[in-house]
């Protein structure tokens, strides 16, 4: 396998794989930041993200996942390569395509695979979203290939849409999670921050794994925080489990949640990928978070 260094002087080329989804798309903002060059995998290279990634100076390669032709056209002779599956379409597909992404980047000899996961992955939660990353995990540790593995919390964003709400000019928040119970969050821009800082090189984490994280708040500090940004009034409701069982397995991952310790996040390595990693308050300033009222 190709791990040699690209000449002194030139700039080191990272492939990125779902450059136009969230986490993608904050790799991408953080390997250009870092002055690093991005060719990208895109379905449709005529939708507005494509163009503002070309825009931006990305490279485009267009195709998906099913794809092996273009998943090798896009990793072929890159220095490094961020990737994720997701289990938007289940997760018998999201196996199958982080599959197909080991397969090429061991196919095309890419030096270092910075794959994106979850906090947990390797602790047999059982949680269906969370086994289904491990099982990627596993194929590429099988292969051999040079990775490294991103494992994110609960990602900030989720807040935005999902049992936070304001209420007779009150903040709201209700979430299947006992109160006292701290959650631990990540912002999506940190998650693109600590990658760019792996696929740059040098770092101690590079061929292991990370659980990152960027804070830890029980709901009622997240309800609080919430109100203080918003200069509203605020309080937390837990509810019970019964109240998500019909969003898949994430009555699974709350209940693991409050089954202590559930995440596991190393604050001290991800602040030495990230040192202005985001906690909670800060992330709500920087996201210019808002709910209508």
């Amino acid at each position: 396998m190709n791990t040699s260094l690209p000449p002194v002087g030139s700039t080191r080329q990272i492939a990125v794989i779902g450059a136009t989804g969230k986490q993608g798309g904050a790799v991408v903002d953080a390997l250009l930041q870092q002055g690093l060059a991005v060719r990208a995998l895109v379905r449709d290279p005529g939708s507005a993200a494509a163009r503002a990634l070309n825009d931006r100076g990305a490279e485009i390669v267009t195709g998906d996942l099913a794809n092996a032709a273009a998943l090798e056209s896009v990793l072929k002779g890159v220095d490094g390569v961020f990737a994720m599956s997701t289990p938007v379409d289940g997760t018998d597909v999201e196996v199958t395509s982080g599959i197909a992404i080991a397969d090429a980047a061991f196919r095309t000899g890419v030096p270092h695979v910075v794959f994106s996961t979850v906090g947990g992955a390797e602790r047999n939660t059982g949680i269906a979203h969370f086994e289904s990353k491990r099982r990627v995990e596993e194929h590429i540790e099988s292969l051999g290939l040079h990775a490294t593995f991103l494992r994110p919390v609960f990602f900030m964003e989720n807040l935005t849409g999902f049992g936070v709400g304001v209420e007779e000019g009150s903040v709201v928040v209700r979430l299947p999670l006992p109160d006292g119970i701290p959650l631990q969050m990540v912002a999506v821009r940190d998650i693109g921050k600590a990658a760019a800082a792996i696929l740059k090189g040098g770092t101690a984490v590079e061929g292991a794994s990370v659980e990152i994280g960027g804070d830890s708040l029980t709901g009622a500090q997240i309800a609080t925080a919430i109100g203080t940004h918003l200069a509203l009034p605020s309080r937390y409701e837990a509810i019970p489990l019964e109240a998500v069982a019909s969003y898949g397995d994430t009555a699974d991952m709350f209940r693991w949640f409050a089954e202590t310790p559930a995440y596991q996040a190393d604050f001290a390595a991800t602040k030495a990928l990230v040192p202005d990693v985001l906690d909670f308050p800060a992330w709500l300033t920087f996201s210019g978070f808002a709910l209508p009222r």
